[in-house]
């Protein structure tokens, strides 16, 4: 599906967006609520992600197809490793087959679970016996994906002797793991986390508890990005956010001052007031703890006619596409000159950006709601929009209510 998107004629903003739960907390309380099912859950995200995390959750054998979600397969396959008599194949899209998951299946094998690859050695699909896992100690590289960390805390309660996970080197994501952590206190889990040493404490039942998923961070960064671009003046209301949040990426209040974007909390809403333009013509950021708003201010940097240098990013070239090669490759689209490395991405200010473009999303959500703001700036088609669902199915439907243009073809 492509989407012609342009700007809102009116653009100084006043508007209300309510935003559902957010996809890394949703997929954490369902994996704890199948561990211990006397938990309840409020908010839950609406995104596909999250429904595939329902579905597998349900499965005990056969196969188990997660299409293009890596929190679920990540999360999964430490689920099924630690469920005796549950025989599945957890699989997914040609692109989740691409990537890597040697470093969580080592760790599981450490543990003593029982899990084969089906094809190529070090990546799905996986083979998994489930099986009770005796042994508590594991060591893991800490620079990896957060998701295989928080894959081995979430289990850790259940397993008969709790968990004791070494992180070796530095530790990445660090927001992610203590999100994680959290969740595991609020159900009455003893946790700590001292230098590169985390432990959790096993735990049979626990007491009835309702977890209530604060709105996603990462959804609210394109509201941002739409704030700074917009006119001096504009105001967009978000709900349900915490000021207070587990989430990495609520960061994002902190980056954006430099945008002109004041944030206020008030009854579980914030509110994004762009009081000023840009002030920088260059800006720097290291997005070690929040990685997924990198797209975001990219474009926002594009969108202004500022540069930027973005570093902390090693994790992106095994996300759902290469992000750092598909951000040169877009952004470059629109006139930029934009260099890369495995960690980082400087962006040059240009100030005239290029018109009728076509924004190619590489079945990554994250591409196509990076670029939609840049609809106040250039008028363009996003191809294969739809891939918004994978985190945010309303996200079109909520830029029309701000007034953006939207023409489906």
């Amino acid at each position: 599906m492509k989407l012609q998107l342009s700007a809102p004629h009116n653009k100084k903003i006043k508007k209300d967006i309510a935003i559902t739960g957010s996809k890394s907390e949703t997929n954490r309380s369902l994996l704890l609520q199948a561990l211990f099912p006397n938990i309840k859950i409020e908010n839950l995200s609406n995104s596909d992600d999250g429904e595939v995390m329902r579905k597998g959750l349900v499965k005990s054998k056969g196969e188990v197809d997660i299409h293009h979600a890596g929190t679920a397969m990540r999360f999964l396959t430490a689920y099924f490793a630690s469920q005796a008599g549950k025989e599945v194949v957890l699989t997914g899209s040609q692109r989740m087959q691409e990537r890597p998951i040697k470093v969580l299946v080592e760790g599981l094998r450490s543990l003593g679970a029982d899990i084969q690859y089906e094809k190529e050695e070090g990546y799905p699909p996986l083979k998994i016996a489930g099986k009770k896992l005796d042994k508590n100690q594991v060591s893991l590289p800490a620079n990896i994906s957060s998701q295989y960390i928080s894959a081995l805390l979430l289990i850790a309660p259940s397993l008969e002797n709790g968990l004791e996970l070494e992180l070796i080197g530095k530790i990445t994501s660090v927001p992610y793991i203590k999100m994680t952590l959290a969740l595991l206190e609020q159900i009455g889990v003893q946790t700590s986390f001292e230098g590169n040493k985390i432990k959790v404490s096993s735990k049979e039942t626990v007491e009835d508890t309702t977890l209530v998923v604060e709105s996603d961070w990462s959804s609210a960064s394109y509201f941002y990005s739409i704030a700074a671009m917009s006119d001096v003046g504009t105001e967009i209301r978000l709900s349900s956010y915490k000021q207070s949040s587990l989430q990495g990426d609520s960061v994002l209040a902190e980056i954006y001052k430099d945008f002109g974007i004041e944030t206020s909390f008030s009854n579980n809403t914030i509110l994004l007031h762009k009081k000023a333009d840009v002030i920088s013509d260059n800006l720097e950021y290291d997005l070690s703890n929040a990685p997924d708003i990198a797209q975001t201010i990219a474009v926002s940097c594009l969108g202004l006619g500022v540069g930027c240098h973005l570093t902390g990013l090693h994790t992106l070239p095994i996300k759902e596409t290469d992000r750092l090669d598909a951000l040169q490759t877009e952004l470059g689209k629109f006139g930029a000159t934009v260099d890369i490395d495995s960690e980082s991405l400087t962006l040059q200010p240009q100030p005239n950006l290029k018109n009728e473009v076509a924004v190619d999303t590489y079945n990554d959500h994250r591409m196509a709601m990076a670029f939609g703001p840049l609809a106040l700036k250039a008028d363009f088609v996003v191809n294969d929009a739809e891939v918004v669902s994978k985190s945010y199915p309303d996200f079109w439907n909520d830029l029309k209510t701000l007034g953006f243009g939207i023409e489906y073809s």
